[in-house]
């Protein structure tokens, strides 16, 4: 029997995110449990990089087949 995982949505991989740096912000973890946080902290940061690459990567698919291509360079922004 083969079980099929899902990737958490960006959401869900956020708000992870978000509850993992509030337990570590508060300091009261142990140094293996907040090792432990750090390491799922960056899986997570690198979960939702890819996904936000993603959806980036399709945005630019979709507005080349309308010849609107934008670059979403944001050297721009301040």
């Amino acid at each position: 029997m083969t079980e099929k995982t899902t990737s958490p949505s960006f959401e869900e991989t956020l708000a992870e995110l978000d509850s993992i740096v509030n337990e570590m912000e508060n300091g009261d973890l142990p140094l293996h449990q907040a090792l432990e946080k750090f390491e799922r902290g960056v899986t997570l940061s690198r979960l939702g990089q890819k996904t936000l690459e993603e959806a980036e990567q399709k945005v630019k698919i979709l507005l080349a087949d309308k010849g609107e291509l934008t670059d979403f360079d944001d050297s721009d922004t301040v």
